[in-house]
């Protein structure tokens, strides 16, 4: 029941060619996904994430910055820091290498939360109906 964030297929960052030349993990000057430490069974010391908490802040060569968001209520388990030194991972290896974070929602909300989830062929459905839509058709 763990939910491991990564960036989706058709986010412009693995669309459009973009070099990514940096992640941030820095939210405000008071907040660093850095400074998240989990402890023990219970996972204390974890921080709580929102939907809308912003995980990471992703800037690429052409001085576009991307903020990230959890997307899921739970803790903040760990942040992949692979990709500060290697950020090319990302768009080598979105779903495996390349993840940005791993956060576990709370036992009694997991289950809700997987309900509101899209299977890859819905997402992939999705997809479709924007490009289609897009295209002017």
């Amino acid at each position: 029941r763990i939910c491991v964030i990564t960036l989706a297929e058709a986010h412009p960052l693995l669309q459009s060619g973009k070099t990514i030349t940096s992640v941030n993990y820095q939210i405000s000057a008071n907040c660093s996904r850095l400074q998240n430490k989990v402890s023990g069974k219970s996972k204390r010391g974890a921080q709580f994430l929102t939907e809308l908490a912003p995980l990471c802040r992703i800037s690429s060569s052409d001085g576009e910055e991307y903020t990230i968001y959890s997307c899921i209520r739970g803790r903040l388990i760990e942040v992949n820091e692979n990709i500060l030194s290697n950020p090319a991972i990302l768009q080598e290896k979105p779903s495996t290498e390349g993840y940005i974070a791993v956060v576990l929602p709370k036992f009694e909300e997991s289950k809700h939360i997987t309900e509101g989830l899209l299977t890859q062929k819905e997402y992939e459905e999705v997809l479709l109906r924007r490009l289609n839509s897009s295209s002017g058709s």
